[in-house]
């Protein structure tokens, strides 16, 4: 059974930096894409940014210029690095594996406040 487990969320100052990793254990297809999606109270889940296999990436247009994706296949791994937080940011981040079936995450928290 493929599960994916986030981890790094945690309370950081505006204008901070954090890096969250998802990590995808089981049998993981080869061809797949993997991303991350935030929930804020009140909101709905939104696509943060995605990264294919083949390394192609996309972001929302709120984390361009300041989050970075990226993959580490040998791993299965997933990373969302952060930089320059805004309060906006706070939010549940879930990770998401996509192949022709999908697995969700269970979230971790960011809370950007002073």
């Amino acid at each position: 059974q493929v599960q994916v487990v986030e981890s790094g969320g945690g309370l950081v100052q505006p204008g901070g930096s954090l890096r969250l990793s998802c990590a995808a254990s089981g049998k993981i297809p080869s061809i797949n894409a993997m991303g991350w999606y935030r929930q804020a109270p009140g909101k709905q889940r939104e696509l943060v940014a995605s990264i294919t296999s083949g390394g192609l990436s996309n972001y929302a247009d709120a984390a361009k210029g300041r989050f970075t994706i990226s993959r580490d296949n040998a791993k299965n791994t997933v990373y969302l690095q952060m930089n320059s937080l805004k309060p906006e940011d706070t939010a549940v981040y879930y990770c998401r594996l996509s192949t022709w079936y999908a697995v969700w995450g269970q979230g971790t928290l960011v809370t950007v406040s002073s």
